[in-house]
């Protein structure tokens, strides 16, 4: 899971929501989203100004922490049965006698 320290780093520069939205020119409405951990996605245009405007590193701003849910087992799909018939009902001929 990826996690946005925006607002930590907004913390220790002092900076409101108000001001980065200013300088990084994108709305409130999706700074806060960002800030809050409820976006799906960020452009690294945004990113970037966002960094710039904050005088920080990406590291900075997005952290990695794992799921604590365990990994799903790979499910294996059974191939197709094949058929020893056609649509004609005569026995089809398999040289690699695999039917």
């Amino acid at each position: 899971m990826i996690i946005v320290n925006l607002d930590v780093m907004m913390a220790k520069r002092k900076m409101s929501l108000n001001t980065l939205s200013d300088k990084v020119g994108i709305t409130l409405a999706n700074l806060s989203i960002l800030k809050n951990n409820k976006a799906k996605a960020i452009r690294f245009s945004t990113l970037d100004a966002i960094c710039k405007a904050l005088d920080c590193d990406v590291s900075d701003i997005l952290a990695f922490e794992p799921d604590s849910s365990p990994v799903p087992e790979p499910q294996t799909v059974k191939p197709a049965e094949r058929s020893r018939w056609n649509d004609y009902g005569t026995t089809i001929i398999d040289p690699t006698n695999e039917l």
